[in-house]
This record gives C-alpha cells, structure tokens and sequence, in this order.
C-alpha cells in the first residue's frame, strides 16, 4: 500500500455513528446521499470541505454506538482516506477494514488543516506540519492485503479467482 497523505479532520471522544451519519439520512442506498450528510452533527459543512485523501484524526471510542456500516461507508464515500484515533468502537473497526478504510488507533498530535503522511506498512505516521513522527505498530500483511484489495469481499473474490 502506498502512504497515504492528506489534510487533518481533527474531532473529539466518542463520535458515534449517528454523529458519523443521522439515522434519519439511513433510508437512501445513494452513496452520494449518504456523504453528502458525513459529520453533519459536528460541523455542517464537512461534507461540501472534505476533500478525497482527507484524514480524521480523533480522541477516544470512535464510531461508538450502534452498529450501522453506513457510518464508514459514508466516510470513505466523501473522500476520508483514513481514520486515526486513539481508540474504536470494536464494531465501527471491523465495518472500516470490511470496506477498506484505514483505521489506526493511535495517540498522535495533530490540528485540523495539519497534513499527515501515514505508512501503513512501515509503522510511521508523519505530521508534516509540526514534524512530530509518531511510530505504530506496521499493519500484518494480511491487513494490507485487504485494504488493498478494497475491502474484505473484494480481496475474497480476488483471492479466489485463480
């Protein structure tokens, strides 16, 4: 997998799912529609200034609450390239790899508008604004695997086609 590099959405512990997206937004099979609602509760113009590439970074309990897969959907739909928070919601962790966004739990400094560099494989977050590298521990190569691939059914169906 390559670095991925892009501008710091930073937000704050526990930001459930129907901060990620209102229920209410939940009845559309648009992916367009969903992200076009992503993070309303927290800043209602995240949706029209996020931008493809972008990075979440955030405190505790990411994606906490119920556990409906349109929250990462809708996130990696409106461009977020990855998420890095110092914890998640076991569930919102799983529904992320199953599609292919980059999840990291991790303690890393970082502003909004600061850009990040992150190696998965490597183990190196960069802010490139400050200059603070942070060290985590370098995804296994299965978990490459699969986000490569784009996501978990993806990487089954390539798996088996030979």
């Amino acid at each position: 997998m390559e670095k991925i590099e892009g501008k710091v959405w930073k937000f704050r512990d526990s930001i459930d799912t129907d901060v990620i997206i209102a229920g209410r937004y939940l009845r559309t099979f648009s992916l367009d529609d969903l992200a076009s609602h992503v993070m309303e509760a927290e800043d209602p113009e995240f949706a029209e200034k996020v931008q493809r590439g972008d990075i979440i970074v955030a405190g505790w309990n990411f994606g906490c609450g119920s556990s409906r897969e349109q929250a990462p959907v809708a996130l990696k739909h409106a461009g977020i390239s990855a998420i890095i928070a110092k914890s998640f919601a076991r569930i919102f962790y799983r529904n992320a790899i199953n599609i292919g966004l980059p999840v990291i739990t991790a303690d890393v400094e970082a502003e909004s508008e600061d850009i990040m560099c992150i190696d998965l494989e490597n183990g190196i977050i960069l802010n490139k604004t400050s200059g603070k590298e942070f060290i985590i521990k370098p995804f296994d190569q299965f978990m490459l695997d699969i986000l490569n691939n784009g996501g978990l059914v993806k990487h089954y169906l390539k798996a088996n086609e030979e």
